[in-house]
């Protein structure tokens, strides 16, 4: 059975509301309730994370890798490869890599059309336990579909380490369909606390942010 949590012993490095707290305050996570964003997939949402972002902050990211590379640690038991989905979990998977001094592979959505035709870009070896890092979950397709393309190559996924979870009640079923564990370092419920306490939204403006995440399927309409 799949299982979800978020990374525990990582105090040291960075609490989770330290981590919500970063992401609100480099811009990371903009919060709209009252002009809701229309996502890629056609869902429109009165929140978008842009995790590409921590990128720019040298120390921040150094900081998230490392409590991504705890998170394994503690969690995962022996890993042989770290894996970053594309594009957004690439430069997060290469700094855990660099910190765990493992391997790295990563993962296209698509086989390449010309050459070897590859999806996993590195090298991997059947048996291989592969711990994959994700930016950010919201209903976990990309990064199941990831760990889907791992298991067919062979490997063990030992699980999916995202920054950040929506905590949409389809990527908890999703992943508990697909049998694999999901770490994250923050949550949606814990940055809405943030939020709030830090004076970004309203008490009304909180209302309807947790009721999108409730039904977001329905929500706006």
């Amino acid at each position: 059975m799949a299982t979800e949590r978020v990374a525990q012993g990582v105090n040291a490095i960075l609490t989770e509301r330290e981590i919500a707290r970063a992401l609100l305050a480099i811009g990371a996570v903009t919060l709209r309730p009252d002009a809701p964003f229309t996502w890629s997939s056609g869902l429109r949402a009165p929140i978008y994370c842009d995790n590409r972002l921590l990128l720019a902050y040298p120390d921040l990211r150094t900081r998230v890798a490392a409590a991504l590379a705890a998170a394994i640690r503690d969690g995962s038991g022996d890993v042989d490869v770290i894996a970053g989905t594309a594009t957004a979990g690439i430069p997060h998977a290469a700094w855990v890599a660099e910190q765990l001094k493992l391997p790295m592979v990563y993962v296209r959505a698509q086989a390449k059309d010309h050459g070897r035709q590859n999806r996993i870009e590195g090298r991997l070896v059947p048996g291989q336990r592969v711990a994959v890092i994700e930016d950010l979950v919201s209903t976990g397709g990309s990064s199941l579909a990831a760990a889907a393309a791992l298991r067919e190559a062979g490997a063990h996924v030992v699980g999916v380490f995202a920054i950040f979870t929506y905590e949409l009640p389809a990527a908890k079923q999703n992943f508990a369909a697909a049998t694999v564990p999901l770490v994250t370092l923050c949550r949606y419920s814990t940055l809405l606390d943030v939020a709030r306490a830090e004076g970004h939204v309203s008490d009304d403006q909180l209302a309807v942010l947790r009721a999108w995440r409730e039904n977001p399927e329905r929500w706006g309409r």
